[in-house]
């Protein structure tokens, strides 16, 4: 498996930097570019709609050229699929799992149409979109080229919902593409230089959002909208007007209101705040498999909300038919016993993220002290040189992880041995002589060294509160810093709360999982190395600064941060993989030598627990969330319940 991964990772996103070539995504998913003909067969649980006239028959559903699948066992219509959250926001997930988009990746991580027809591309500059004639949101309106339109005039290009403008993704250079629709079911974007992130932003985890059910949305926009009508729509809604009112009822990504026509296979029925959510089949859902059964298999999914630290029990009781979030490595031994009584299997995914588990120093923080503190690489170096990770390794995860930094894994081409472990082995002598070497050498009588002003060294790490395999972990840091003289003590809290007080500079420092691709290539973007975004916990206001082009945050003011945006910019630019690989490889340099994140411990698996009566859902794969989506590229559209009882009825 190690092996293959390696190989996909040295071919990943070939559909997408073959773009200096013509390049033409065309076909139909595995079906590739042959033409294959089908016969729909009606859906069971939609035939009395369709008998009652409140649904067309599924010849009418479906686009004149659907996407046809050939999932691995072809499988029957019915059932439901039990899914368990920790919070109601966590609904989002379902439409990163369902993984419909207008290109995505398949299991090679090469990119193929899926909601569109086709794709080409032009010197990597100019994309024209082809979309399926026929094709309906799930409310049966068609989806066409009016929907592109309107976000990118009505939405993108309307100050009050987008006072920033476009998003990155669709900038090159700080400016915009030009848009053009062609006819009713064709649009194009170009740019005047590449844009290799255009494609991959399409086909994440989260993916960018170029289209809006316009059919729905205008009745929320000042533009179309009768002013007295939309006037109401605002006072009754307690927003503070009209663009507040069409941004909370227009996220595809939040999944939140049931009212918005979808694209994806299930689509939200429950409104939130719930502990229950309901998601029904999408009656005009684009795919269909070789038999003419149109996709999703499975009829609807319930999505029961468990606190965190329930989800590992009701798991192995057993309520729950597919379930790998909310539950941890330190989990699988139970899991696997428990398995045997209540009818599910527990696999071992492999995952793909930088670090398992990293820390993240807040370069931003507010207080003065600790901000100079927390920026001289020699604190980060002896925090580094002071964690035991071969103890982590044995005592937490049976010696099966990798220690070492936050960097690409073994099996990317780039990677590196030596910057695996840069300043990532144990080494207390030589940590201690770093923080003597900084000037703090003062101690109190309990041993903790001193800071400039004379407060005690101790360190909060703060913690989403969502994993006892955390707090397992900060303890066996603690022992190693305390060695050092410092103390640290661990927050939990809620995400959302973990991120604001980030964000703030409340935070002094966090624990998060590592790099999203560990797999990279020199094809893929680097951006994540640099201050580009403000979801980095350890630089949130200079990617804050970078996200909105100035208009907030805070400018870099370290030279090394600084390189690190110059040379992403530089890798935009880039015509050649040679010069890609260089950019890459002196951001990675960069990275391991200052230490920015902590990388504790890496390619640690992850369980996956599988219903025996659940067909399809690969045995061993990869768990990452970008690229991959979680389940996302392993299409559970195409998953299906074999045992009869569970899909006649629920």
């Amino acid at each position: 498996m190690m092996g293959r991964r390696r190989d996909m990772a040295r071919e990943a996103q070939g559909a997408v930097l073959a773009l200096a070539a013509a390049l033409c995504l065309a076909g139909a998913d595995r079906a590739g570019a042959k033409t294959i003909r089908v016969h729909p067969v009606e859906t069971p649980s939609l035939q009395a709609r369709v008998e009652r006239g409140e649904l067309p028959p599924v010849i009418a559903r479906l686009p004149a050229e659907p996407a046809i699948v050939e999932p691995d066992t072809p499988g029957r219509h019915g059932g439901e699929l039990r899914l368990l959250m920790s919070r109601s926001k966590d609904i989002r997930y379902m439409v990163v799992n369902g993984y419909a988009r207008l290109v995505g990746y398949d299991t090679d991580y090469t990119l193929v149409p899926d909601l569109l027809r086709a794709v080409e591309v032009e010197d990597g500059r100019v994309f024209t979109f082809r979309l399926r004639a026929g094709h309906r949101w799930s409310d049966g309106h068609p989806f066409t080229a009016e929907d592109f339109r309107y976000y990118w005039e009505d939405v993108a290009g309307n100050d009050l919902l987008s006072p920033t403008g476009p998003p990155v993704d669709l900038r090159v250079g700080g400016k915009p593409p030009r848009f053009e629709v062609i006819d009713a079911h064709t649009v194009r974007y170009s740019w005047d230089k590449p844009n290799p992130f255009f494609l991959p932003a399409l086909a994440g985890a989260r993916p960018l959002f170029v289209y809006r059910p316009a059919h729905y949305l205008k009745q929320f926009h000042a533009r179309y909208a009768d002013a007295e009508t939309l006037a109401r729509l605002v006072e009754e809604s307690g927003q503070r007007n009209w663009a507040a009112l069409h941004n909370r009822l227009d996220n595809q990504y939040k999944n939140d209101n049931p009212d918005l026509p979808s694209l994806q296979p299930w689509v939200v029925a429950t409104r939130p705040p719930s502990e229950r959510f309901l998601f029904e089949r999408n009656p005009f859902y684009h795919r269909v498999d070789l038999n003419g059964r149109q996709l999703p298999y499975i009829d609807r999914v319930v999505m029961n909300i468990a606190g965190a630290r329930v989800i590992p029990i009701k798991t192995g009781a057993g309520e729950t038919d597919l379930q790998a979030r909310g539950i941890d490595f330190s989990d699988y031994t139970f899991l696997r016993q428990s398995g045997k009584r209540n009818g599910f299997t527990t696999e071992l995914w492999e995952t793909a993220k930088g670090a398992h588990m990293a820390l993240y120093p807040n370069l931003n923080h507010t207080d003065p002290v600790w901000r100079e503190l927390l920026r001289d690489v020699r604190f980060r170096r002896a925090l580094s040189l002071a964690i035991n990770r071969h103890e982590i390794n044995q005592v937490v995860y049976f010696g099966l992880a990798l220690e070492g930094n936050n960097t690409v894994l073994p099996y990317s081409p780039l990677h590196s041995p030596r910057l695996q472990t840069a300043w990532a082995t144990f080494d207390l002598a030589r940590a201690n002589a770093l923080l003597d070497e900084i000037g703090l050498t003062a101690r109190n009588g309990r041993g903790l060294r001193l800071l400039p002003d004379g407060r005690p060294l101790e360190i909060i790490v703060e913690t989403a509160g969502e994993s006892s395999e955390q707090t397992d972990v900060l303890e066996l840091v603690h022992d190693g810093w305390l060695a050092a003289g410092i103390k640290l003590f661990s927050k939990p809290s809620q995400r959302e709360v973990l991120r604001n007080r980030v964000f703030a500079g409340s935070t002094m420092m966090s624990v998060w999982s590592g790099l999203e691709n560990g797999l990279a290539t020199a094809d893929h973007s680097p951006e994540e190395l640099a201050p580009t975004s403000q979801q980095q916990l350890h630089w949130p206001k200079w990617g804050q600064h970078f996200e909105t082009r100035g208009k907030a945050g805070e400018p870099p003011d370290m030279a090394t941060a600084q390189r690190l945006l110059a040379l992403n910019r530089a890798w935009r630019a880039a015509r050649s993989a040679e010069e890609r690989t260089a950019i890459w490889r002196e951001m990675l340099e960069i990275q391991a030598e200052n230490v920015f994140t902590i990388g504790l411990i890496a390619a640690v698996p992850q369980p996956v627990v599988i219903d025996d009566a659940l067909r399809n859902v690969p045995r061993k794969a990869v768990y990452n969330w970008d690229p991959g989506a979680q389940f996302g590229i392993y299409r559970p559209d195409i998953f299906w319940l074999a045992d009869d009882r569970r899909r006649a009825g629920y």
